[in-house]
């Protein structure tokens, strides 16, 4: 079946629908105040959020009718319902509500396709920066700015000295701090870049960075879009035992503990601290 799914058609068309998005997003951001809500998670929900939200589900059910939504704002679909799917589309309409409340720009719009629990298509767009980063499975990975022609993206042959690790600006712990200690030693230090939301993933897709360690929590839909990117530039998004990241295989949405490095990278398992796993 993956061979018949026409994804470079797709691509075509979510590039467009998560800029779209985008700019329902902006409609709002640009508002001198908005509503912040609290969801059964403590997470923040604002109208910025909701208003993306259906313009990709109506945007994808005009596109692909009989291929399911998982959206970070309509997740309440049971496993055992979803365990059937073998091809769906996984959406964050608005990652990094956080940075949108914090008005730094550094939010995305998230579009997956999963297909047999990896995602096969990856479209994220950064509507304040304007940047997208594309990529469908065989078809590598691209970036636009400024609405300027694609490019194509790899990440980095090796990795610096020092070290390029990126993290988050709004989520950081002890785990990371030991990690980036154990790392020192062979690397001569470490430079931290700093983003928010899943342009982390990107960074080492492009290049900009060499790893990403994720040692807190994440969902399902924050992740997918960008570890396309990364998986088509050269790069893998593994669990901490070096396994790759899969989709929709249990009843929680949430991630295990990740890192993203270019593919065959140094064995990044052996720097992690005892208490990681």
């Amino acid at each position: 079946m993956f061979k018949s799914l026409p994804l470079a058609n797709w691509l075509d068309a979510v590039i467009p629908l998560a800029r779209k998005a985008g700019t329902k997003i902006m409609e709002i951001y640009e508002r001198p105040d908005f509503d912040v809500q609290s969801k059964g998670d403590n997470s923040p929900l604002t109208a910025a959020d909701l208003a993306a939200h259906h313009t990709i589900v109506d945007g994808l059910a005009a596109l692909t009718p009989d291929v399911p939504v998982l959206s970070e704002e309509s997740a309440g679909i049971d496993f055992a319902t979803r365990s059937s799917w073998r091809t769906y589309w996984l959406v964050d309409p608005l990652d990094g509500t956080k940075e949108f409340i914090k008005r730094n720009g550094e939010f995305t719009v998230n579009i997956a396709l999963i297909h047999d629990h990896e995602p096969v298509l990856g479209v994220v767009y950064a509507p304040v920066l304007d940047t997208t980063y594309a990529a469908a499975r065989g078809k590598g990975a691209k970036i636009q700015r400024n609405g300027g022609d694609f490019e194509a993206i790899h990440v980095a042959k090796t990795e610096s000295r020092p070290i390029r690790v990126v993290g988050s600006r709004s989520h950081a712990g002890d785990l990371l701090g030991a990690f980036l200690d154990n790392l020192d030693a062979d690397f001569g230090g470490h430079e931290m870049v700093s983003m928010g939301s899943s342009l982390k993933l990107c960074l080492v897709a492009e290049g900009a960075a060499d790893l990403y360690p994720r040692l807190g929590p994440t969902s399902e839909w924050d992740t997918a879009a960008a570890h396309a990117v990364v998986a088509e530039a050269g790069g893998t998004v593994t669990d901490l035992s070096l396994s790759p990241l899969r989709y929709n295989t249990k009843e929680s949405l949430l991630n295990p503990y990740f890192l993203v490095f270019r593919r065959n990278g140094p064995d990044w398992a052996c720097y992690l601290p005892g208490d990681a796993s």
